[in-house]
């Protein structure tokens, strides 16, 4: 069963290749990709498209940021006995692996912990403070990361046991207050840098703690922790993320930390760094040791100073991704079987779905597939034997998750997260009425604009005008992410130099042609559904190639649909 089709939109005016009298430097087509987007307040076009890490702001602009340093240092002076405490997802570990690297420059010697999904759950739960305490011994400072914001039972209880608690996150803070900590820094108790990742609020405080005490550190060596960061949890590529990003990913093939040479080698990256290889190649395989219960192999791969224990670990992950691999395929196959029983794509607003045969690490994925293939704001959920269920959700753009889960909290035990990804518990015989109110949250805040799936494209250019000197000023306009999307173009009347070769998982690869020109490509997971007889119109995002060598333009086919009179 396929979703409804796109509607293709133009973003902002049409492309004119002429450049009409800009006596510019940058190429006609750069400058037309950011006037759609249109400049940050402040920022020049050449800040822009070559933003430097000494523009970096004040850290000390984030509420709290003072109290949490002068803290920390009173761990440093008086030998505190303090634990990093961090979730088990990318964001988290290397939260982790950041903030013990910059308390052992400060001279302290942290111990770390990190829960499990399945029997502990994320954050500050009960039960992974319980082995906390009892593995290690009892800290004077609990330094939270990636978490914490919303706990505020359980600060309270750590506090009430004589345990300071600081606590650096990026969670939606809770309406009903804060947790009885030392300090609080979350950039969304605030105003400014809302956008970073918790590995981001890290580095934000390990330069305000710089900046008070200087040490031989330097900073720049450890920002290629917070490019995969901030690449992996899928935050806004704005303002400071995106200039970090810029930068980790110039230092990832050179970096200093063990761990992620090891996976850049065992992923066959070639000795240059793109979102794309973090996305698709390191983020999903230090996530796959926390979806299978065992983060600690994650952590341990980025805290070894070990080349082949690390090599060793990051083979480990890669197995665990391979595992995640066959559990996602096979929940997603039943997922879309169950859709296609009472599911009506043009009718209903939202995916609910829930198994007590799927494993609880993979959900979040397949959530995710299952929203972009259908476009709907979607939660599936895995259900353990005392019918309690946790699940994973993925949203459209208009739809917070965090928002409707507030409205549907009487169907559920907990939930909480980012406006479009977000986590939730739940009875399994509540099912039926979340799904329920939670549709009728989504038709009650959107209109049927907002629900119709939309592709969005940047401009209209012809084959001709793709070349390697065209790619090399796209890449000044990346990284790219959440806010700073992947330019979509289209062409049309595009024909088939010869048929398309099936690859595996129902991917196609393509050698187009238009005209007198040819265009290697291809379309991730388009074999899952018919497609049109040539010509076509195609829209698609631009990759660079690299093979033994020689590098070369590639198409990303994102939709096909018959070729249409302009």
């Amino acid at each position: 069963m396929r979703a409804q089709p796109f509607k293709w939109i133009a973003r902002g005016e049409p492309f004119e290749k002429q450049t009409n009298g800009s006596v510019s430097t940058f190429p006609p087509i750069l400058e037309h990709l950011i006037r759609q987007r249109g400049l940050p307040p402040g920022v020049d076009l050449e800040g822009y498209l070559r933003p430097r890490l000494r523009d970096l702001a004040d850290p000390f602009l984030i509420p709290d940021m003072k109290i949490a340093v002068d803290r920390v240092f009173e761990a440093i002076d008086k030998g505190e006995k303090v634990c990093i405490y961090g979730d088990y997802d990318v964001d988290g570990v290397t939260s982790i692996t950041l903030m013990r690297r910059i308390l052992i420059a400060y001279g302290l010697t942290p111990r770390y912990f990190i829960p499990r999904r399945g029997p502990e759950g994320y954050g500050l739960s009960t039960a992974a403070l319980k082995r906390c305490m009892e593995e290690g011994p009892k800290p004077d400072l609990l330094i939270t990361v990636d978490c914490g914001t919303v706990s505020i039972n359980e600060v309270a209880a750590l506090r009430a046991d004589g345990i300071d608690v600081l606590i650096v996150d990026h969670h939606e803070p809770d309406p009903a207050g804060r947790p009885d900590c030392c300090a609080l820094v979350n950039p969304k108790c605030g105003t400014e840098f809302t956008y970073l990742c918790a590995a981001g609020v890290v580095f934000k405080l390990a330069h305000a703690m710089m900046k008070t005490r200087q040490i031989d550190l330097d900073l720049k060596e450890l920002i290629d922790l917070v490019a995969v960061a901030t690449i992996s949890d899928i935050v806004p590529m704005v303002g400071e993320n995106r200039l970090m990003v810029r930068h980790g990913l110039k230092h990832l093939p050179s970096t200093l930390n063990p761990g992620l040479r090891a996976l850049q080698e065992v992923t066959g990256m070639n000795g240059s760094a793109t979102s794309m290889d973090v996305g698709f190649r390191i983020g999903p395989r230090l996530n796959a040791a926390g979806r299978m219960d065992v983060p600690e192999d994650a952590l341990a791969t980025l805290t070894t100073d070990c080349r082949r224990l690390a090599y060793d670990l990051a083979q480990k992950l890669d197995a665990y991704n391979k595992e995640r691999q066959t559990h996602e395929g096979l929940i997603r196959r039943e997922a879309v079987e169950m859709l296609t029983k009472d599911f009506d794509p043009t009718r209903d607003p939202v995916i609910v779905l829930g198994s007590r045969s799927w494993h609880h690490g993979v959900v979040g994925i397949v959530a995710s597939r299952l929203m972009r293939q259908y476009h709907k704001p979607t939660f599936v959920i895995a259900i353990d034997e005392d019918g309690i269920g946790k699940g994973s959700g993925r949203s459209i753009d208009g739809i917070s998750l965090v928002e409707a889960i507030r409205a549907c909290e009487d169907d559920l035990i907990a939930g909480g997260g980012h406006a479009m990804a977000a986590g939730l518990s739940i009875h399994e015989g509540k099912l039926d009425g979340f799904r329920t109110r939670f549709a009728d949250y989504v038709m009650n805040n959107t209109s049927p604009e907002q629900r119709q799936p939309k592709l969005m494209y940047d401009a209209e250019i012809s084959f001709d005008q793709l070349s390697l000197e065209f790619l090399s000023s796209y890449d000044l306009l990346q990284p790219f992410g959440s806010g700073n999307p992947q330019p979509v173009f289209i062409s049309r009347n595009i024909g088939l130099s010869r048929p398309p070769l099936h690859m595996k998982n129902n991917h196609l690869r393509f050698m187009l042609r238009q005209g007198y020109h040819e265009q290697d490509a291809v379309f991730f997971g388009g074999g899952e559904y018919p497609l049109p007889d040539p010509p076509w119109d195609i829209a698609f995002t631009i990759d660079r190639n690299t093979f033994r060598g020689r590098t070369t333009l590639q198409l990303i086919i994102q939709d096909v649909r018959a070729a249409e009179s302009p």
